[in-house]
Order: structure tokens, then sequence, then C-alpha cells
């Protein structure tokens, strides 16, 4: 079996997480007895900058054939982040109708929280974030540019089928986790597109009568990520809210450099994406210190969704095992002073 792949590496520290960790994707597959194929394509802020684009005009039709896409990373200090989000990321997680964003949340063992009394194991959550419409969605309009009358409009759109898609989702993973789910909103202030989702829920929670549903309002839902995390096991929310809990989430679990995410398309006639949280730092590129880790545990999430579990887990694996080594090497956000090569270096040795 061949897969093909589609590597986007993007800007900044994207580069060099992508390029740092093609031998391990390549190592698992040889191990598992399958193979990828790799097209790389420069795409990002360079383009932006030098063509006005940060994608050419048939970039969707050039992906779409693609078993996945493993991204780097988005972002330039000399283009505004709404223009870089819109003009490479959210078009392809619509274009695909990628409505599932998977990021979990993991404290491994050996790796320090920011929180008093977490050991590795005690966190473990997941969080399920809408990925196409919500608070995302580019309906709106900005009038009266410059006067003293100028007026922004933003509109969230929650659609019946978008919401049911991320909500039975996440019930989903629920039944194969700890059959607790929580879901987050802000019911309390928005009183149609959120209650409207809390309807959602509701009416899917009857399908799933043995998963036991919490809800919190976002503000709570913060505050309890930071004060008690491990009471946590999967979390549904829009698009905004699931896109700051996540954070929240990568920071209290040990570091934005162990973050990865999926961003599926779940009924499977598109490519799904898969990318490290953490960004395109660019105060730390081409220092040779970006922590590839979330990469390496992003592509363990593209290896079990095309199917491989087993090459999957060897990934996964390979990453618990060595932040669990106290002599391992570690880049400088775990504390450690190796850079992205020694710490890739190693885990293919583990492997």
């Amino acid at each position: 079996m061949t897969y093909e792949i589609a590597l986007l590496p993007g800007d900044g520290i994207g580069v060099e997480v992508v390029d740092a960790t093609l031998p391990l994707l390549e190592a698992a597959a040889d191990r598992h007895g399958f193979s990828v194929e790799t097209t790389r394509y420069g795409w990002g802020s360079e383009r932006y900058l030098e063509e006005g684009s940060m994608m050419p005009d048939d970039a969707i039709e050039t992906l779409e054939p693609y078993d996945a896409i493993l991204l780097g990373a988005v972002g330039h200090p000399d283009i505004p982040d709404h223009l870089t989000l819109r003009g490479m990321m959210l078009p392809i997680r619509k274009a695909f109708d990628q409505q599932v964003c998977k990021r979990p949340s993991v404290l491994f063992e050996g790796v320090e929280s920011p929180l008093r009394g977490y050991e590795g194991g005690d966190i473990d959550f997941v969080v399920y974030r809408e990925n196409t419409e919500g608070e995302y969605a580019d309906i709106g309009g900005h009038e009266h540019r410059g006067y003293g009358h100028e007026v922004a409009v933003q509109t969230a759109i929650y659609t019946r089928a978008g919401t049911e898609a991320i909500v039975r989702a996440a019930f989903e993973e629920a039944t194969e986790r700890d059959g607790h789910l929580t879901n987050v909103t802000k019911s309390n202030a928005q009183a149609y597109g959120m209650v409207f989702w809390d309807q959602v829920v509701e009416e899917v929670a009857e399908e799933y009568p043995e998963v036991e549903v919490d809800r919190l309002l976002v503000d709570a839902a913060s505050m309890d990520l930071v004060r008690r995390p491990d009471e946590f096991d999967v979390i549904v929310a829009s698009n905004l809210f699931g896109d700051i809990l996540t954070d929240i989430g990568a920071i209290v679990s040990g570091s934005m450099g162990l973050a990865p995410s999926a961003n599926i398309n779940v009924e499977g006639h598109s490519p799904s994406m898969f990318e490290p949280v953490h960004g395109s730092a660019p105060d730390i590129t081409g220092q040779g210190v970006a922590n590839p880790l979330a990469t390496v545990l992003s592509v363990s999430m593209l290896y079990d969704h095309l199917g491989e579990e087993a090459a999957a887990a060897d990934l996964w694996d390979a990453v618990a095992e060595q932040l669990a080594d106290g002599d391992a090497p570690r880049t400088p956000d775990l504390g450690g002073e190796s850079g992205t090569t020694a710490v890739v270096d190693d885990l293919r040795s583990r492997l």
C-alpha cells in the first residue's frame, strides 16, 4: 500500500519541523510494510510577499487527490495574522469539509506541568472543535471606513449539519474513552447560535445514553482547565471556543511543542489535514531548537486516520518513551538544551 501525502511546510519553524520529521514518517511506514510518497509545496507567507497570495488559484484542485496533508505552520511577522489564516488554512479546511478538529492534550510522563501536583498521566483529554463555520465563518462586512460612524459586522454561523457532525464525532470518542463529555458554550449570552448548539447536543445525547454529559460556559471551562484539568475527558466546542481551550490544554500539559491536531473530513471524500498547533514561532526560526514532537504526534494521528494503527502507535510510543527518559535530548521549551535534530535522531533510534 502506498499513500500520497502532500507536504505544506509553510512558514517559520513549520519548515524546520516538517523537514526533520520526514525520516520518522518514512521509517514508521517501512517498519509496517507500507510506503508513503510525499510531494512538497512551497506555499505560504514568502509566496504572499512575492506574488500576493499564499497559494496558487488551483491549490485546492492540486491537493484534492492526496490521501492526507501534513501542514507545518502559517504566520509571518510582516503579514497580519488574519491574512495568513484566511490565505491558506481556512480555505483548505472549508474546501475539504474538514468539519472536525481533534486536539488531544496529554501530560506525558517526564514532562512538568506548570500546575502544581500533576504528574505524567494525570492530564489526558481531547477537544473536539468545530472547524469550518461558527465564529470563523467569513460572513460580515466593514463599512464607512475612517469615519466616525465606521462599523464592522462579524456573523457566526451554526448549521445543523456542521453542528451535528462535530457533536456526534465527540460522542463517538467519548464512548471509546471514559464516557464523559463536556459541552462548552456561552448560551447565557448568545441566545441563538449557542442555544441551538446546546439543543443539538441534547438531541444527539439521546443516541448515546452511556455517555455522561456536563455543560459548562466557556469562561468557567477555561477556569476549570487550569484548576482541575484531570477531570476532563472529551470536550466539544465551537470553532472559537475550541481554539482557545486547546491552547490552554497545551500549556497545562507542558508545552505548545507537544500539541498535535487533526482536521478531519469525516465522510472521507476529501483529504484530512494534520498539523502541530504551535504556529510559525518567528522568534526561534532558524535557530535549530524548534520542538518537533508536536509534528511527530500529528503524523501519528495522520497514520491512525489512514488505518495504519500500528505505525501510529509506534510514533506515539516513541515520543512517550523519549519524554519519560530523563537522559534523552530535549528542546528548550521542555527545559533542555538540545536541538531539533538531536531529538529526531533519538526518536529514530527508538523506532
